[in-house]
C-alpha cells in the first residue's frame, strides 16, 4: 500500500500546484516501502523459531512505522488537498516517529542476530 500510494501521489505531484507538499509525502511513502516488505519477512518467519520478543519488536516497529508515516504524510495531504493541518506539529511527530520506527528494526534485526547466535551456541 505504502509503494502504490507513493506512486499515486508522484503522479499528482506532477499534474498538481500542490508539488511542494505532494512530492515530499510521495518520496516517504516509497522510501519506506521496501521497510514493510522486510518487516513482513520477519512475520513469515513466525514459525521457524523466530523467538516471540523479536517478533514483538518487529510488531512495535511496524506500527510505529504506520503512525509515523499516517502522521507524517497525512499532515502534508491535508494542506495540499485542504489547505488547512492535521493539527499543530503532525508532521514533525510522524517524522520522529519514523526515526524512531527505524531505530525499532535495527534492534529488531539485532535481537533476531543474537537470537540465532545463541541457537547455533556461540
Amino acid at each position: 500500500m505504502a509503494g502504490a500510494g507513493g506512486v499515486a501521489l508522484s503522479a499528482a505531484a506532477t499534474h498538481s500546484a500542490a508539488t511542494e507538499l505532494l512530492r515530499p509525502a510521495a518520496q516517504m511513502l516509497l522510501f519506506h516501502a521496501p521497510l514493510f516488505l522486510s518487516l513482513s519477512l520477519l512475520f513469515l518467519w513466525r514459525g521457524r523459531g523466530v523467538p516471540s520478543g523479536v517478533l514483538a519488536m518487529g510488531t512495535g516497529a511496524l506500527f510505529v512505522l504506520v503512525a509515523g508515516l499516517a502522521l507524517f504524510c497525512g499532515d502534508l495531504l491535508f494542506r495540499a488537498y485542504g489547505g488547512v493541518r492535521l493539527f499543530p506539529f503532525a508532521a514533525p511527530l510522524g517524522g520522529s516517529l519514523l526515526i524512531a520506527a527505524w531505530l525499532g528494526v535495527i534492534l529488531t534485526g539485532a535481537a533476531l542476530l543474537r537470537s540465532g547466535e545463541s541457537e547455533r551456541g556461540a
